[in-house]
């Protein structure tokens, strides 16, 4: 029998539960430890279930909705299974159409509720009446209505399960706010974490093996995907085994820790030039790898291009490919080294090839010691990072949120540990580096997390200190503040001779918005002192942002526009 409590169902009787009980039930069997939101009356029974269920779930409250979804799509990033979002109905739900479309772009698994203006009110202007769904459906893997309280179960199961599926990327749910609050017997039992393994064919391994032999100048690379799709084990042990040389990209930073002999990132724009077979893991061939065109100038051959994916549907259909193949990255990288350990032959030695990457590393590390040692005045960016490096711990969480000033730290940053690098992916995402931070922080919490601000993306997200300091969720922000869109005024000055709204207001004092906010910081414009505020920033055990006035003429060196 049913009770009832202020006319709703008591959530606690097993006959009849709300539409909230049954979503976040579906949401805690795929994993999900914590809710991420902005209040509003469209989703209050789902904030119910997560207060009165055993364990209560924690729900984050935060000041604008794009961080929340942000922290949920990081969430998903660093734990490799769904983050959740929930978002009230209209204002709410438009509220996280980019964050959606990052992690479309950058394939984070990623589930967002959204409440949506009852059914029974339908088509009479009720309050924030919109029909969600199609917004999303170009930047989501699904974009569906949970009709009734009986669908609500088995919609956002699907959700999930989507979500977490290769190739892995966000999915939205909506429920009528009537529905929502409605009541029903559970029915609907979940598959929770399972998903379908795809194997990659053997054949199209042992061609990509032929063309690893033939090779004198192969060059792998390893992008986001090899994480999450949990394949950094596997990737380690065939790059030791083969001794082939290696470039991260994204979060396949720190699979082949910092420091090891055969990671050539440095000597990024050498390998591609001269490499004679370059093999592609876990990320798309776009702008940041040339759009999978490598090689090739002054009249020399192009490199034969290879493209290795998590699902058929993300293998390159715009790049000129010698091989390709694709399913779980695990059974890639396996499959892959026993092709090439069995083929006939002697084994390929790139040990030449490797040494001369190997001197170039050197190279680029003595250039960027002058640069990470400068004291220029005003600061040169790369001071900051020459004082950071030294104090971040092997499994520091490193976040980038920014233009030129980040782009610095995809320069300098080398992780020794996977998954310890975030940054917005290949959608740009100013903004994101807030919700990043939150997550991190919550998955882990004996690490350093260190987010990394652009001036401008400061401005984006910094009333969300509020919700640091709210839910004790310490983060050491470092702003490279050079008072400007840096990211955007040199190039228009190269174009047109000037630039229009590319400048801020100077020394903008972002460390007394976060005083103010309830956390520390300070300001630094003499590089020796950026040391000691770092050392302070760590030591606090609060969101302590560290404000460093930077130079707006030492741009970092783009090789691409992204066009």
């Amino acid at each position: 029998m049913t009770t009832e409590t202020d006319g709703q169902a008591d959530p606690t009787t097993a006959a009849a539960l709300h539409g909230g009980i049954l979503a976040l039930d579906v949401a805690r069997a795929h994993g999900v430890e914590a809710l991420f939101t902005l209040s509003g009356a469209h989703v209050f029974p789902m904030y119910d279930a997560a207060v009165k269920t055993e364990p209560a779930m924690p729900i984050i409250d935060v000041r604008h909705e794009p961080t929340a979804v942000f922290a949920a799509e990081a969430i998903g990033k660093l734990t490799r299974t769904p983050g959740l979002a929930v978002l009230t109905a209209g204002p709410g739900v438009t509220n996280g159409v980019s964050p959606v479309a990052q992690a479309s772009f950058a394939g984070s698994p990623l589930v967002v509720v959204g409440g949506r203006a009852p059914n029974n009110r339908w088509g009479t202007g009720s309050l924030q009446e919109l029909d969600q769904p199609p917004i999303f459906a170009s930047i989501s893997k699904s974009a569906t209505t949970a009709r009734t309280v009986d669908d609500i179960a088995p919609t956002i199961d699907e959700a999930f399960t989507l979500a977490g599926s290769s190739h892995r990327g966000p999915t939205f749910v909506d429920v009528p706010m009537d529905e929502f609050f409605n009541s029903s017997a559970p029915g609907h039992e979940s598959r929770g974490r399972a998903r379908d393994v795809i194997e990659p064919d053997t054949d199209d391994l042992r061609r990509i093996a032929g063309l690893l032999t033939d090779a004198a100048r192969p060059v792998l690379v390893l992008g986001t995907d090899v994480w999450a799709d949990g394949a950094e084990d596997a990737a380690l042990h065939f790059v030791t085994e083969t001794g082939i040389p290696v470039i991260a990209n994204g979060m396949g930073r720190g699979i082949v820790p910092g420091g090891h002999p055969q990671l050539v990132t440095k000597a990024r724009s050498t390998s591609f030039n001269t490499a004679d077979l370059v093999i592609v893991v876990g990320t798309p061939l776009d702008f940041r790898l040339g759009y999978g065109v490598f090689g090739g100038k002054d009249g020399a051959t192009p490199a034969r291009t290879v493209h290795l994916a998590d699902s058929p549907g993300q293998v390159s259909g715009h790049a000129e490919l010698a091989g390709s193949a694709s399913g779980d990255l695990t059974a890639v990288f396996t499959g892959l080294l026993a092709a090439l350990q069995s083929a006939p032959g002697s084994r390929p030695d790139w040990t030449p090839w490797l040494s001369t990457l190997q001197t170039e590393v050197a190279a680029a590390t003595a250039r960027d010691n002058e640069l990470l040692t400068a004291e220029a005045d005003p600061i040169h960016p790369a001071r900051i990072y020459g004082e950071l490096l030294p104090r971040l711990a092997d499994d520091a969480v490193v976040i980038g949120d920014g233009g030129d000033f980040v782009s610095f730290a995809g320069k300098f940053v080398e992780p020794k540990r996977p998954g310890g690098w975030l940054d917005p992916g290949p959608y740009g995402c100013l903004g994101a580096g807030m919700g990043a931070a939150m997550a991190a922080r919550i998955t882990r919490p004996s690490s350093q997390v260190v987010l990394l601000y652009g001036d401008g993306a400061a401005g984006m997200s910094l009333m969300d200190v509020d919700t640091l300091v709210r839910h004790d969720l310490p983060v050491v922000m470092v702003v490279g503040n050079n008072s400007a869109w840096g990211l955007e005024k040199g190039p228009m000055q190269w174009i047109y001779g000037y630039d229009v709204a590319a400048d801020l207001a100077p020394q903008t004092r972002y460390d007394q918005v976060v005083t103010a906010l309830g956390g520390g910081g300070e300001m630094v414009t003499d590089p020796r002192e950026i040391g000691p505020a770092l050392d302070r920033a760590f030591a606090s055990g609060i969101p302590y942002l560290v404000n460093v006035m930077t130079d707006v003429d030492a741009a970092y060196p783009r090789a691409t526009t992204g066009i």
